[in-house]
């Protein structure tokens, strides 16, 4: 498995329109095992966004789709910076099975 952890700061005021694409763009992912949208509790313009995919070719791959092309498009004005905070390796959980 190939896991993700970002950082999305977003411009003041726009962090729910930010999380409403975010949110929308992740519905069909193939190889995605998971894509979770959460907001900081102590910054009002910071998203965390936690990806488990099944290998990193399908994240690479993801990239490429129209939707989600679209949905990068659509955010990026609402975006102030955006900072890959880990690359993990996910072993297993609650919601993704036995390793």
């Amino acid at each position: 498995m190939f896991g993700l952890v970002g950082k999305f700061t977003a411009h003041a005021g726009r962090r729910e329109a930010l999380i409403e694409v975010l949110a929308a763009a992740s519905s069909k992912l193939p190889g995605c095992l998971s894509y979770i949208v959460a907001r900081d509790a102590g910054d009002a313009d910071t998203l965390w966004v936690t990806e488990v995919w099944d290998n990193q070719e399908s994240h690479a791959a993801s990239l490429k789709l129209p939707a989600v092309q679209q949905a990068i498009q659509q955010a990026r004005p609402w975006i102030r910076d955006i900072a890959r905070v880990a690359t993990t390796e996910p072993v297993g959980g609650l919601g993704l099975g036995a390793p």
